[in-house]
């Protein structure tokens, strides 16, 4: 099956130039950026239960963070931290080269990968990491997962893609997904023995992402073992992701 670049890529997977220096600085954040940091923090604590709710993560695995508005930092989820104890309060806020800059605890083992695609894709306003079951059974295969339902051709314009594998802890993996994703139209990328990364125009969407990635994952997964799996033709893919994404819903 084809892995080209699908036409059309989805807003936040158009790469554009490193971001610059930040905007403001963990000292003295003007009170407009100060609340921004506030709401952010408060909203990606949030959204972490939503990984768990839809069984998405286990024990303490994944992250989720958001690109602060107005401002070059984000938020995210610090390191090694249960759920059930993640509050507005623990989620810290580092600057776009991943170096924190405010919170007590350390940011999770991912931020310097997550620094960078902010970087990278300015259009990216919230980045997930997951090892979702289904997802990341395709992952250790180093297989993309077929565009073979109408849901996948709505929610990711063809295929979810698989990317090399990369090591923790620097920019490798955050390099892998810009890599990957750029010119593609989905906001999911399986990287190969490893999990699922997805992106948004907010973090909402990133976790949006992510759970459909995971249905996605585990009903093709079930089709396939059924027999062989035919993807849905190109055009048909078209129409209904540009349906799903100008028409559906409340406009």
């Amino acid at each position: 099956m084809s892995t080209d670049p699908a036409p059309n890529p989805h807003p936040a997977n158009r790469a554009g130039p490193a971001a610059g220096p930040g905007t403001v600085t963990g000292a003295s954040p003007d009170p407009a950026a100060a609340d921004a940091v506030s709401r952010t923090r408060h909203a990606v604590a949030e959204l972490h239960a939503e990984l768990v709710r839809n069984g998405l993560v286990a024990w303490t695995s994944g992250n989720v963070s958001a690109r602060v508005p107005g401002t070059d930092l984000l938020v995210i989820k610090p390191s090694g931290v249960a759920y059930p104890d993640l509050t507005t309060e623990s989620m810290v806020v580092c600057d776009l080269s991943g170096t924190r800059v405010s919170g007590e605890l350390s940011p999770s083992s991912d931020t310097a990968s997550h620094a960078y695609i902010y970087r990278h894709m300015p259009g990216v306003g919230g980045v997930v990491h997951t090892h979702s079951r289904y997802a990341t059974a395709w992952a250790a295969r180093g297989e993309p997962i077929p565009c073979v339902i109408t849901a996948m051709a709505d929610e990711f314009g063809g295929e979810i893609p698989i990317g090399p594998f990369a090591p923790i802890g620097g920019e490798e993996i955050g390099r892998a997904v810009v890599e990957t994703l750029t010119g593609h139209r989905s906001p999911a990328v399986l990287l190969r023995s490893h999990g699922v990364f997805t992106v948004g125009a907010t973090a909402r969407d990133a976790v949006k992402a992510a759970v459909m990635c995971e249905d996605a994952a585990c009903t093709v997964h079930l089709a396939s073992a059924g027999g062989q799996v035919t993807p849905l033709p190109p055009d048909q893919i078209d129409a209904l992701y540009r349906r799903y994404q100008n028409e559906y819903g409340q406009r």
